[in-house]
């Protein structure tokens, strides 16, 4: 990881653009679905309409040109009844996915920051009426 970002680059730019984000989502849910806990979560889901709306997601979330069009995050996942835990997990996996990048340790934290925002809404802790 590098110590210091390029001053008014954003971390999106940083992480390779549209390229490294596609290369982030890639890498991340690849550990996400061999997690032995986690990959029962996506074995009937249409992965192609996934990592579609993760690069979005994530894109969006590191400064980037682009605008996340899925679904309100509570609607996708509230459903599903996702714990603490697992969503812990999920993160980690984040974590170790964005370590493979030439960022900062700041920039890491940042993402996951914006990430656990969603931790309520993904963990059915808050209503998701809309």
């Amino acid at each position: 990881m590098n110590d210091t970002p390029p001053e008014n680059e954003s971390i999106y730019d940083r992480i390779g653009g549209e390229a490294g984000i596609a290369r982030l989502v890639d890498d991340f849910y690849a550990r996400v679905r061999e997690d032995p806990e986690l990959g029962s979560y996506f074995l009937h889901v249409p992965m192609d309409k996934l990592l579609k709306m993760q690069r979005e997601f994530f894109g969006a979330a590191t400064g980037g040109p682009i605008v996340y069009q899925g679904r309100p995050l509570g609607h996708a996942h509230h459903p599903l009844g996702i714990s603490r835990h697992e969503f812990k997990r999920f993160t980690d996996h984040l974590i170790d996915s964005l370590e493979t990048f030439d960022i900062t340790e700041q920039d890491v934290l940042d993402i996951i920051a914006r990430v656990n925002l969603y931790a309520d809404e993904i963990c059915g802790d808050v209503s998701v009426d809309g």
